[in-house]
């Protein structure tokens, strides 16, 4: 394919066919009001999507009137270039499809043409958030940057049939890939199910096979090990018990919020900037964490340094005459307990389970010396599970980053999607 090479900002090699224009000539900054509330579906950026805000769970943190933000209609595009310094993972472009509002915090493109395809450019402009090309642009601490920062970028523009079928391109492999994704996420549920299995026989009966049982009394933990003790959790761990350090200013801290935390393996997860919102609970080595927001999730997390965590999570420090982390953290992490904490939750749309209930739960305790044996059956029986999932997971980050890799040529016209397109709609259906 001939090229032609354009010196203007970022933009290299492009079809000789194709033209470039400023994006102020194919974009205007959207102006449109939302006065007198005429629209009230509220809509946000996250993770690159646009998503529907539920507005009745977050009154707290949004205005009380909606007169500022900006009408935004199927076809937009929306883009958040605030604080990029301090939030270099974020995903800061999406294709608004539907009619909604945004805060005037967003910088919202409305097309000029509408024989262009606005698909097209918000994949244009997904690339370049990919690349961290807004990164380049804007100035002071916090380096945010609007419509007149971005007004010169130059864009590419092939005739308006190629912008359709790269479109169609890309949204064909992404279906493909979408549906490759989805497949390896189900055989990592299945391997995680079966990790499950492992940990609650081991954690809940014991690794010896002969031992004697007992009635534990308790409904909802049955036969226990006969030499195993039964305590309340309240009296064999200290809740929210540390200090916060005078000298944290200037200091990095790990923060902890629900997303960082995997369920029902404790792994952690690494994402955008933690969402919460004060300091939150400090944490130590050694805690464990435990969610008491829809417990149904099954996160719980054993810190392997200090930090501070969102108010949902409990800190929970072991007393060492009864419970190691480990073993607590793998007792938290089992159908019966999630079940009985889950049942004890209130309020309707953001269930929480109390401290009150939960540490007022007695749990079967073995030998210190057991439970390391336990741990240790545990880690070995698990390795290969462990593996298979890494893997999995490893091929679906591969190829989300082919998917990125796929759209930059695409909308550099660097694929010939006239060849591909036809194919790929085909196997895509």
């Amino acid at each position: 394919m001939k090229v032609i090479s354009y010196k203007h900002n970022w933009l290299a090699d492009i079809p000789n066919h194709w033209n470039a224009y400023p994006l102020w000539a194919l974009f205007e900054d959207n102006k449109t009001k939302n006065e007198n509330n005429i629209v009230s579906n509220v809509l946000s950026l996250s993770y690159g999507n646009i998503i529907r805000r539920d507005v009745e769970s977050n009154m707290g943190l949004l205005p009380a009137s909606f007169e500022t933000y900006q009408i935004v209609n199927d076809g937009d595009i929306v883009l958040r270039l605030t604080d990029l310094q301090n939030d270099k993972k974020s995903l800061r472009v999406g294709l608004v499809k539907e009619i909604g509002i945004i805060t005037s915090a967003y910088t919202g493109l409305k097309l000029k043409n509408p024989e262009l395809n606005s698909a097209f450019y918000y994949y244009f402009l997904h690339a370049l958030d990919i690349m961290k090309y807004f990164y380049s642009l804007g100035g002071g601490v916090r380096q945010s940057i609007g419509f007149l920062e971005l007004k010169w970028l130059k864009l590419p523009v092939p005739p308006k049939d190629e912008q359709d079928q790269i479109v169609n391109y890309i949204k064909a492999k992404s279906k493909k890939i979408k549906h490759f994704i989805q497949k390896k996420q189900a055989f990592i549920e299945l391997l995680k199910e079966q990790r499950q299995t492992i940990i609650s026989r081991a954690v809940i009966k014991g690794i010896n096979s002969d031992v004697t049982l007992k009635d534990s009394g308790i409904e909802w933990l049955g036969n226990i090990p006969e030499h195993w003790t039964l305590r309340k959790l309240k009296y064999c761990v200290s809740l929210n018990a540390n200090p916060i350090p005078s000298d944290t200013e200037g200091k990095q801290y790990l923060k902890i919020a629900l997303e960082n935390i995997d369920n029902w393996t404790g792994k952690f997860v690494e994402t955008e900037t933690p969402d919460f919102e004060g300091q939150g609970n400090f944490f130590k080595k050694g805690d464990v964490l435990f969610n008491k927001l829809r417990p149904y999730l099954a996160k719980a997390y054993v810190a392997k340094e200090e930090g501070f965590s969102v108010g949902e999570l409990l800190v929970l420090t072991p007393d060492s005459k009864y419970f190691t982390s480990e073993y607590l953290f793998q007792r938290f992490m089992t159908s019966d307990f999630i079940e009985v904490v889950n049942s004890s939750t209130y309020g309707a749309k953001m269930p929480r389970a109390s401290w009150s209930f939960i540490g007022n739960l007695k749990l079967p305790i073995p030998p210190k010396e057991e439970q390391a044996k336990i741990i240790a059956q545990i880690k070995t029986e698990t390795a290969k599970i462990d593996q298979a999932i890494a893997k999995a997971e490893e091929e679906i980050e591969l190829i989300k980053e082919y998917r990125e890799a796929m759209i930059a040529e695409a909308v550099l016209g660097k694929q010939d999607v006239k060849v591909h397109t036809k194919i790929v709609l085909e196997n895509a259906k």
